[in-house]
């Protein structure tokens, strides 16, 4: 298999597994969530770990946690991804995975915007065009439900700001996200220990001490540990081998999944406010997606053309310098 094929099945995979998640983390769903949430990031900072280690590159982790203003840089995408995390469980656990499954619907065209404000790319017709569509199902959800869809623009814009930081940092993704989860791991640990020790209940008003006390429980949450890491080492490997037109097509078969899974398994309401909203969203998906894949195509061309010019120059030099020097 090419490069390029076993870079479609890692994304795939990766996708398959941010998808399906929900179904998990329903199945946790009479764990508070701050204490799942809890879970996630100590058992990601243990499976990590152990990566590095395996790959004899704790040091690089050591690093990046004395890197000066990079560490600003790691405390802050730290905070998007908990939110991230912590508000995509709670939606799952209160029934709103139509809303998750909405915000990573809306994140790529969300991240067009950070990328005009925070790294001067051009928007461009089209993708303004997606952004307006989108900016209208979110307004007709608004005027709908009678509120706005809170759940899907936070988690879009969590995961927004997230990738700024990450496009910003020069690490790389397992040393990134360790060091993201290394400065979380104290909170982690504190709000566990307050919850074995203070019954402390969370939002949700449940007081479960739930790891120890129920071995299936226990293994679930410590799963989630490989359950975050896993999809990230994918994505990063297909991200290598994979054009970024490609990656942003296939990675909208996590939202996807998770709309199935909201409507066909969890049978959670689908009024005729998402009925006009999602097509919109898809619309406007379909938009941003030509246009990003016009401009990949226009990219590898001027790169190729540049390439052939070069060599030409190159070749008509060496043939110039090969000429015998006429004699006077």
């Amino acid at each position: 298999m090419s490069d390029a094929g076993k870079g479609i099945v890692a994304m795939l995979a990766a996708n398959l597994v941010w998808g399906l998640a929900p179904i998990y983390y329903k199945l946790l769903a009479h764990v508070p969530p701050l204490e799942v949430l809890a879970h996630r990031s100590l058992w990601s900072f243990v499976f990590f770990g152990l990566v590095l280690a395996a790959q004899g590159r704790l040091r690089d982790l050591l690093r990046a946690l004395t890197a000066g203003r990079g560490v600003l840089r790691i405390a802050l995408a730290a905070v998007a991804i908990t939110i991230n995390w912590g508000l995509f469980i709670w939606a799952i656990q209160t029934g709103r995975t139509v809303e998750a499954s909405l915000g990573y619907y809306i994140f790529p065209l969300i991240s067009v915007v950070f990328g005009m404000l925070f790294f001067h790319e051009r928007l461009g017709r089209a993708r303004l065009v997606a952004f307006a569509l989108a900016a209208l199902a979110v307004a007709i959800l608004t005027w709908g439900l009678g509120a706005p869809p809170v759940v899907s623009v936070v988690l879009a814009i969590a995961f927004g700001i997230y990738s700024v930081m990450k496009k910003k940092s020069p690490l790389g993704p397992v040393v990134s996200v360790t060091a993201e989860v290394t400065l979380l791991l104290p909170l982690a640990l504190f709000w566990l220990w307050g919850v074995h020790n203070l019954g402390w209940t969370g939002v949700s008003g449940r007081n479960l001490a739930t790891f120890g006390s129920s071995s299936a429980d226990s293994l679930m949450l410590a799963l989630s540990g490989p359950l975050t890491a896993a999809p990230l080492i994918l994505f990063s490997y297909a991200s290598r081998r994979l054009r970024l037109s490609t990656v942003g097509l296939l990675q909208y078969v996590n939202p996807t999944l998770q709309f199935f899974v909201a409507v066909l398994v969890f049978a959670e309401p689908f009024t005729r406010w998402h009925g006009l909203a999602f097509p919109l969203i898809w619309l406007a998906l379909a938009i941003y997606s030509v246009a990003a894949i016009r401009q990949d195509r226009s990219a590898r061309r001027a790169s190729t053309s540049s390439a052939t010019v070069a060599l030409t120059d190159t070749k008509l030099s060496s043939e110039v310098s090969a000429k015998p020097s006429a004699t006077t």
